[in-house]
């Protein structure tokens, strides 16, 4: 039905930007795709932001659109000059009239009557259109020998979808009794688990959504697959949502196997929502889970309000809470494509997104938006009602984080008892192997022990992760345990007794005093003359020899001994040992 044109927009200090480049994205608050048609129509949009606001992402709409219709006018005239005659498509499943009549005949009213009824609920109401669909297919196909089941299956599919329009548009009538702009009843509760860092619970109508969060070390994050790095992925993802809709959401009972395409698109869209609320200097990981308990429409949505409310019960300082709503439309066309009316739906259940032309999911704060995504199903939508979708989307989502103020207002300032700790302890560079030990075995020991994670960092320092407040301190005295100096303190450039406790190929390892680890004295610094091994100085294990000390080396740590600068000049010695020497 025509070419589509599509653009990524941006917008950088209150000024739109027509296809950023990855440096202009980097500083832009908005990243917006808009698919276009002819006659300035929206197919698709699909974007994030950072608390853009309501009319700079209506200014960026039109302005992607107009875009849009340059890159269409392109095709065209490409089509002008080396397009090819399109072929023709004939649709084998057209319903004959009279069959579409007899099922108006037998449905109509039953349909009209189901929908009308708002004591239904979701499975009640599929189980009645289910039970009259079996009848009116049944009737059918006896009336009509050559059709099949089918054919009569997808008559009343088409009655049925009419029926439920048609009382939309005719008499503002939606099945479970709302008005047109009304949201369905909502709940939130928090802190649902004591021993998790943070929980809630968001319903909306017959939508239910679970939510919990759990800190982490920044070293347990997941390593991203090598190719999305490569193209742009997440260096630092300190903050991961993970939404998970099992079957029985839906009253289903299925195998679970691998994450489905729905489950990554509804996450990636509620994880765009919430990441520009996050503080920049978090100390830890964030996992939020979103478990789908049960679904009627719109539960990406209801993860970013009750991932909100999980994320404020954990003490996270987001800048502001977040919620989000989904609004439908329902269209009518005129014979050729004109569009003569439309209903915008608030809220939209999920029969009216299978029934409707459009899923427009808008999502943010109380100053801008954060997120949205728009699937249309005609053939493209006029501004003028996406810019209507827009404004009855902001005015739900007020509305919800106004229902969500009086659960929780801001996060939680007072810790729970199961917050983790994080410290970081700087470790001079000598000292840096009595925490490792022989094979590690010194730290491998205090992270058994008392639970925590010891972590070095770049600079140096040694980062303790601990599940509470009592393990942290725990492992803070056995680090301090380990980083006490019960050795005498050594003066630079003084001359010292030691004795030789094993000989190697490459010189002799040695100590200074009792209960000190050995450290090597290299065969280039025991004698001015040059030997490949000690024993050709007649040096043997347990013989006390005279070096002189220059403290520590600043990138290993080593202490640095020689054994040569004596032979130069005689000085005063030093004997740290109890012993006599030999």
């Amino acid at each position: 039905m025509g070419p589509v044109g599509s653009v990524r927009v941006g917008l950088i200090d209150g000024e739109v930007i027509i296809q950023p480049t990855r440096r202009e994205l980097s500083k832009s608050s908005l990243n917006l795709v808009i698919s276009g048609a002819e006659r300035k129509l929206i197919v698709m949009l699909e974007g994030g932001g950072n608390n853009v606001l309501q009319q700079d992402l209506m200014k960026a709409i039109r302005m992607g659109v107009k875009e849009c219709q340059l890159i269409i006018k392109a095709i065209q005239d490409l089509v002008k000059q080396a397009g090819k005659p399109k072929r023709t498509f004939t649709n084998s499943l057209v319903v004959p009239e009279e069959i579409l009549q007899a099922t108006r005949t037998l449905s109509e009213t039953r349909l009209r009557s189901i929908f009308t009824d708002f004591s239904h609920h979701k499975l009640s109401r599929d189980n009645a259109v289910n039970l009259l669909r079996s009848d009116v297919i049944q009737k059918l196909v006896q009336g009509f020998p050559d059709s099949d089941n089918q054919l009569a299956n997808l008559a009343f599919s088409q009655v049925t979808k009419d029926v439920f329009r048609n009382l939309v548009l005719d008499e503002d009538i939606r099945c479970d009794g709302r008005g047109l702009c009304d949201l369905r009843i909502m709940k939130c509760s928090v802190d649902l688990y004591r021993p998790l860092h943070g929980s809630s619970l968001f319903q909306r109508g017959q939508t239910q959504v679970q939510c919990t969060v759990a800190f982490d070390a920044h070293e347990n994050i997941p390593k991203l697959d090598p190719l999305l790095e490569a193209t742009g992925g997440h260096k630092d993802r300190n903050f991961i949502l993970h939404y998970t809709f099992p079957s029985f959401a839906t009253n289903e009972v299925a195998k679970s196997g691998p994450i489905s395409r729905r489950e990554v698109g509804h996450g990636a869209l509620a994880e765009k929502a919430l990441r520009p609320l996050l503080p920049s200097n978090f100390p830890f990981t964030i996992l939020l889970t979103s478990t789908v308990l049960e679904s009627n429409g719109s539960s990406s949505m209801a993860t970013v309000c009750g991932g909100s409310l999980a994320l404020m019960d954990a003490g996270v300082t987001i800048s502001s809470p977040a919620a989000g709503v989904a609004v439908g439309l329902v269209t009518r066309y005129d014979e050729n494509n004109t569009l003569q009316d439309y209903k915008i739906l608030t809220d939209i259940l999920g029969i009216e997104d299978y029934m409707g032309d459009m899923d427009f999911k808008l999502a943010g704060t109380s100053k801008g938006i954060t997120a949205l995504q728009a699937d249309v199903k005609v053939p493209g939508i006029p501004l003028k009602v996406v810019m209507e979708a827009i404004q009855r989307a902001t005015d739900g989502k007020a509305t919800i984080l106004t229902i969500m103020r009086d659960t929780i207002a801001q996060p939680r300032e007072q810790k729970k008892e199961t917050m983790p700790s994080l410290e970081k302890i700087d470790v001079p560079a000598h000292k840096r192997s009595r925490v490792m030990g022989p094979g590690g075995m010194h730290i491998r020991r205090v992270q058994s022990e008392t639970g925590v994670q010891l972590t070095w960092q770049e600079d140096g320092t040694l980062s303790v992760f601990a599940p509470n407040q009592s393990a942290l301190e725990e492992a803070k005295e056995a680090l301090t345990e380990l980083l006490s100096d019960q050795a005498p303190a050594l003066e630079f450039g003084s001359i010292y007794t030691s004795t030789i406790v094993e000989l190697r190929p490459q010189g002799v390892m040695v100590t200074l005093y009792d209960d000190m680890s050995p450290v090597l004295l290299h065969n280039s610094q025991l004698d001015t003359k040059k030997i490949y091994h000690p024993s050709a100085l007649g040096l043997e294990v347990g013989q006390q020899i005279k070096v002189k000390y220059f403290g520590h080396d600043p990138a290993s740590g080593q202490m640095r001994l020689s054994r040569k600068a004596l032979q130069a000049s005689a000085a005063a010695v030093r004997n740290l040992h109890k012993t006599e020497p030999v």
